[in-house]
């Protein structure tokens, strides 16, 4: 390789471009602008999101983008609307969908998909954008508001942070085409870790938000946005121009609510139950703080954690007894497990939490499950340092501490302590946390069925949380989520955490009056103070409920009567709720259910894990499969403490950009068209399993190999034992998301070619086979383009002698007097050979959306 120098008279910077960026006179990157329009009326939201996508480049075109959603959230709805017409998404089984869209691309046509990979994580994928072309996708959704203290929240997030990825990478191609590989704890790490923009990238995608609140005929005391400005009239409110995709919307609207239930008509039903004027119950607690000191947290979040956990400390009472855990790649704890909440313990407590900084990773599972190991056995442990990977406690946490209703199977979150104590204990969990982990399925599988059998609170501090999985986790254990958008925010919100800590107002809830239909209803939970009980079910006949309940152990009962509404909401929204339930479950084990989630997710019409929407032309707008593939960078999430890049990394950067501009130009990437389990992207010829994606540079996270900076580097490098650089479980480098750079081009040469088995690429080749038997027309081109397929792959097995000829004899397709139908036997025929028993697909992996 020639590293030409530059002479830098002659190499002028446009102005405003960034360095390294792509210039076209259409722009730098696909996603051109994302407008939101949101009509609240009550406690629930309908919205409807629009992404414009434009062509930038000269060749077809695959733009890939991953975005969040409120994880409440029931998409309903999606449409693709390009050359003045509009097609219609149609809900399927995601595999299907996914080989409808390919079939698709491979036949010439426009066409969208939507997909979820987390309850707040999305894509949309639009294929075969003509040059110039402007697409636009428009997805539909209702939105549920929670309602505490006298005001409802409309909170809208804007991106996907970045996550930490622990666990061994993967072999195999990846599931999609972000910057973090695949691993065994988190097998879709590649399809939630888009790359990030570097900081103040210019000509951001153009953001408008505006939401019209209808009060319903009640005093709107007030209307407050507390992360932007916006402009107000009457009661509506919209976002300044030039605001950036950094940070959730958050809209506070202060009215009263009511108890009410709501019927559809057509079988739903939503109850919402003010809290009672009850006394509050103090009974005594057994508490374990968790506090998150990964490299995440660092800035404006750590000091605001460090704040909120001390108060948490500060509202024990000597009757209680707690234990303190700080957490990274490693677990520390201010003191042997449970100690009485003395004075003397408390302060040495927020002593030591005023000596936590941020460092490392965010291993959670081992700290959740050392809780679960305290408050099953509340006795002293016999280390008071543990690592990540270390087991917490000799006894299994999946059984300790049943904490059970015999009669409900709801969490009691109680405990009888040590012999020799009077009455039961409750057993709570508070974490405090960003929750910018990727792995929750395996959090959820592992320490979910112990977390249920205790009270679980957890506290999310960040712009931009991941306010799903916490959601989720603190509704395992009928606890509370709050959330904590900034330090302002800190002090109001702890005071809504104090009066959460305890214990609820109502608890053992159960319901009478209506034929429920049995396994409908939403988790009942419990009812807290200043925070109304929320559910919501299907049921086949009655007009009015009864709650039914304890409070401080008396029986305690309400009767609501039901209101006939015609929304269509409410079915949609408790679609979503039973849905999540049902994946969560999923998650935990119980992969018998996969089939009754996508009947349910169809016959209701809202999108979830195991289905996507899919929208398809049905004009032929190209020759066959986008020429080029896009995943849009995403910007740095607002108030995260973006390291300066070291100078080593910036020295890489110029030199990439120098060997990006080569004297002659090299040959065009191969068109690979994808298809079922043909991954959207392929291993540069030669190179190594990819370790850490390919994300892009300033003109965006493309498929061609270029060159990335892992911003959260320092931040693993800074803290740990003596100083070293913090590594996972194993001695294992956790994975993060990477920042876009600053050039096209390597960062470093390429090492030799490595060998690996032809397993490796066995899943390619059985679709690539698959696909070939059906293929009846233009079979020359689609013979030469799978020459240059196979070539790729051959070359990423470190030579292979059988595909590398074939790859040689089908790049000649395209010339005089070649024998097509003969080339097109000797592929299936080589193809087959190599496959053997596996060619009809047997051998196949599980999709990534089913792996559990």
């Amino acid at each position: 390789m020639k590293i030409i120098s530059l002479d830098p008279t002659e190499c002028l910077p446009v102005p405003e471009a960034g360095m390294g960026a792509l210039r076209t006179e259409r722009g730098n990157l696909p996603l051109e602008s994302v407008d939101i329009a949101a009509r609240i009326s009550g406690l629930i939201a309908g919205v409807e999101v629009t992404q414009a996508f434009r062509n930038p480049f000269d060749v077809t075109l695959e733009a890939t983008y991953v975005f969040p959603l409120p994880d409440r959230a029931a998409v309903t709805a999606f449409t693709m609307e390009a050359d003045d017409r509009v097609i219609e998404g149609v809900l399927k089984e995601r595999g299907q969908a996914r080989a409808d869209y390919d079939r698709a691309l491979s036949e010439g046509r426009r066409a969208a998909l939507a997909e979820e990979d987390r309850p707040d994580v999305f894509t949309i994928t639009v294929g075969n954008i003509l040059p110039g072309e402007r697409v636009t996708v428009r997805l539909t959704l209702s939105q549920p508001l929670p309602y505490e203290d006298g005001a409802a929240t409309f909170r809208f997030p804007l991106v996907v942070a970045p996550r930490y990825i622990p666990g061994d990478p993967l072999d195999g191609a990846p599931a999609g085409g972000g910057v973090a590989p695949d691993t065994g704890a988190v097998p879709d790490a590649s399809r939630i870790t888009p790359p990030v923009l570097l900081p103040g990238f210019p000509h951001p995608v153009r953001l408008s938000l505006r939401a019209d609140v209808d009060p319903a005929g009640l005093e709107l005391r007030e209307l407050a946005s507390s992360l932007h400005v916006v402009q107000r009239e009457g009661t509506t409110v919209e976002l300044q121009p030039g605001e950036r995709l950094d940070r959730d919307f958050i809209l506070r609207m202060g009215f009263e609510a009511s108890t009410a239930l709501l019927l559809d008509g057509e079988g739903t039903f939503n109850l919402t139950v003010l809290p009672p004027a009850l006394q509050e119950r103090r009974a005594p607690r057994d508490v374990v703080l968790l506090l998150d000191r990964s490299g995440s947290m660092t800035g404006w979040k750590m000091v605001a954690a460090r704040r909120a956990a001390a108060r948490i400390v500060d509202t024990l009472t000597s009757d209680d007894r707690f234990a303190v855990l700080a957490f990274d790649s490693v677990v520390e704890q201010a003191f042997e497990g449970l100690r009485e909440a003395t004075d003397r313990n408390r302060y040495r407590a927020v002593e030591h939490l005023a000596r936590v900084d941020a460092r490392g990773g965010t291993e959670l599972l081992a700290p959740l499950l050392q809780a679960v190991a305290l408050l099953a056995h509340p006795s002293p442990p016999t280390a008071s340092r543990s690592t990540a990977g270390a087991s917490p406690s000799p006894t299994s946490p999946a059984t300790a501490g049943s904490g059970t209703s015999p009669d409900t199977g709801q969490a009691t979150g109680q405990s009888t302590g040590p012999a020799g104590e009077q009455g039961a204990r409750d057993r709570i969990v508070v974490l405090v946390t960003d929750g910018q982990v990727g792995n929750e399925d395996q959090i959820l599988e592992q320490a979910g069925g112990a977390l249920s059998a205790m009270r679980v609170h957890v506290v999310g501090i960040d712009r931009a949380v991941n306010a799903g999985f916490l959601g989720r986790l603190a509704g395992l254990g009928a606890g509370r989520c709050e959330l904590v958008e900034s330090e302002d925010r800190l002090d109001a919100a702890m005071e809504q955490i104090h009066r959460r800590i305890g214990a609820p107002l109502v608890t053992d809830l159960s319901l009478k009056g209506l034929d429920v239909e049995t396994g409908t209803v939403t988790h009942l939970g419990s009812i807290f103070p200043g925070v109304p009980l929320t559910v919501s079910g299907r049921h086949r006949e009655g007009s009015s409920v009864t709650v039914h309940g304890l409070a401080g152990g008396t029986p305690w009962e309400q009767t609501v009567p039901g209101t006939v509404v015609d929304n269509p909401a409410i079915r949609a929204i408790w679609a979503r709720a039973h849905l999540r339930d049902l994946e969560d479950r999923y998650a935990m084990g119980e992969h018998d259910l996969e089939s009754g989630i996508v009947e349910t997710s169809l016959a209701y019409s809202v999108l979830c894990r195991f289905t996507a929407y899919v929208a398809i032309d049905t004009h032929q707008v190209a020759d066959g499969t986008p020429e080029h593939r896009v995943i849009q960078p995403v910007e740095p999430p607002s108030g995260w403490e973006m390291p300066a890049m070291p100078p080593s990394a910036s020295g890489m950067m110029f030199t990439a950009m120098a060997a990006a501009a080569p004297s002659a130009p090299p040959p065009p990437a191969p068109r690979r068209p994808a298809g079922p389990g043909v991954p959207r992207s392929l291993p540069e010829p030669g190179a190594p399993a990819p370790l850490g994606g390919t994300a892009g540079f300033g003109g965006g996270g493309t498929q061609d190999g270029q060159a990335s900076v892992d911003w959260m580097e320092q931040e693993q490098s800074r803290g740990g034992p003596g100083g070293a650089g913090i590594t996972g479980p194993a001695g294992r480098r956790p994975s993060f998301g990477r920042a876009a750079g600053l050039g096209r081009g390597r960062s470093a040469p390429q090492p030799p070619p490595v060998r690996h088995e032809l397993d490796l690429v066995r899943p390619q080749l059985v679709a690539e086979l698959e696909r070939l038997k059906t293929v009846l027309v233009d079979r020359r081109l689609y013979l030469a383009d799978l020459g240059s397929r196979l070539a790729a792959l051959a070359a990423y097995l470190g030579g292979h002698a059988e595909l590398s000829a074939l790859a040689t004899e089908l790049e000649t397709a395209e010339d005089p007097g070649t024998d097509a139908d003969a080339l097109w036997a000797r592929a299936v025929e080589v193809l087959t050979r190599l496959l053997g028993d596996s060619a009809g697909g047997t051998t196949r992996p599980r999709p990534f959306w089913k792996r559990g």
